[in-house]
């Protein structure tokens, strides 16, 4: 079956027909996980392979699971060119170095080969190369420079990926891209033009509605856990951990479960920190006890769009706790007034009003990342409170 004679718009979403129809030597496709990629990509090599007779084509992904899920691809659009083909299976292409493939090899010559992640694998090939998952390959580099090679005669290179942070040599090709230093074709899907683009429709096997697709989004971002893995994974962001204050390695040697626990069972010291807000920013009370140089939070109070008076009675019935040795309110804006009747009330010795400003702002995630570094603070391990202190950006200045 010719490929016009297919009706292509059946199988493939819009973006991946604009992959499909980009015919440009080098195309790299920054992308969301699970949108079907690899699955548009394995059609182009088998339309190669049938109408442009490329000699080979040369797969490889981060795993061998995925180089088996790219021949079944291949193998169902042989069936849907309805030419010949035969499925070789796990073919020793080197002996001398144990190089392994999956193999298709179709009647007028031509091959598709599914290689590991393995740089060697590509040392003295020729044709075309595609590359999936480049970012996660154990060896980037070394894939690179021993792959690029193999398209010197004019053969068309293919790389997609997720991103893997800022360090990686995907994120550099993108940005050499975004520059105009590699005149590569390149291609951005994140996961939320995948679903405007009919993904979820495909999934559902049905139209779905606007709020139907945002749920499901909703529920996507969600399950992720974290948004480390939410914009990296789903979003086509580059995360730079370097920048991170409280990378999530740091973060997690300090939480314990069950740390929180009613204030009336308190026995040890008691802490207490107030940062106010009212129409868009949370209110959020944290008590830490302390007990044999360590702190435990014991109690997180949220407050979300709550007038002031209720604000107020929460926290003074914190404040009358006998074990309370120091309350912290943010008095900065509309917080003032607050931390003024609370100084009012208990005395300026158990509550300090604290003006946010650059320097004390630094003075506090300075120790609160020593407290982190010497394991003496815990938290409970709660989604929220992982990534609020994540996101705090350390960001050098001149000085």
């Amino acid at each position: 079956m010719s490929e016009t004679k297919n009706n292509k718009t059946s199988f493939f979403l819009p973006y991946q027909l604009r992959w499909l129809k980009d015919k440009s030597k080098i195309k790299i496709w920054e992308k969301s996980r699970r949108i079907g990629a690899t699955y548009v990509q394995s059609y182009e090599d088998v339309r190669d392979c049938v109408y442009n007779k490329i000699p080979s084509v040369w797969f490889t992904s981060a795993d061998e699971s995925a180089a088996r899920e790219y021949i079944d691809y291949c193998k169902k659009w042989v069936n849907l060119f309805s030419v010949v083909a035969k499925d070789l299976g796990e073919q020793v292409i080197d002996s001398d170095k144990d190089i392994k493939a999956y193999v298709i090899e179709f009647s007028n010559g031509t091959k598709i080969h599914a290689l590991s992640s393995n740089p060697n694998a590509f040392r003295s090939k020729g044709g075309k190369v595609v590359i999936d998952e480049f970012a996660h390959h154990k060896n980037p580099v070394e894939m690179w420079r021993a792959a690029k090679p193999c398209i010197t005669w004019g053969f068309p290179l293919r790389i997609l990926s997720t991103h893997n942070g800022q360090t990686s040599l995907f994120y550099k090709f993108i940005t050499q891209v975004l520059k105009g230093i590699l005149k590569w074709s390149l291609h951005t899907t994140p996961i939320q033009l995948a679903v405007k683009e009919g993904l979820v429709d495909k999934i559902f096997g049905r139209k779905t509605t606007n709020e139907e697709q945002e749920e499901w989004l909703e529920e996507q971002k969600r399950d992720c856990f974290d948004e480390y893995t939410w914009l990296q994974e789903y979003c086509c962001i580059a995360i730079d951990e370097a920048c991170s204050f409280l990378p999530y390695d740091l973060i997690s040697t300090c939480e314990m479960p069950d740390v929180l626990k009613p204030l009336e069972d308190i026995k040890g010291d008691l802490y207490v920190g107030i940062d106010i807000g009212r129409r868009k920013d949370l209110t959020v009370v944290w008590c830490l006890e302390t007990f044999e140089k360590s702190k435990y939070t014991r109690k997180v109070k949220v407050l979300e769009k709550t007038p002031f008076h209720i604000q107020y009675e929460i926290i003074s019935n914190i404040l009358k706790h006998p074990k309370l040795r120091r309350c912290c309110i943010d008095s900065t804006g509309i917080g003032m007034q607050l931390a003024e009747t609370a100084q009012r009330d208990f005395g300026k010795y158990r509550v300090e009003a604290v003006m946010f400003t650059n320097k004390s702002k630094e003075e506090m995630a300075y120790n609160l990342r020593i407290n982190f570094e010497n394991k003496s603070v815990f938290i409970p391990p709660e989604h929220d409170i992982r990534e609020d202190l994540h996101s705090i950006r350390r960001i050098p200045t001149k000085a």
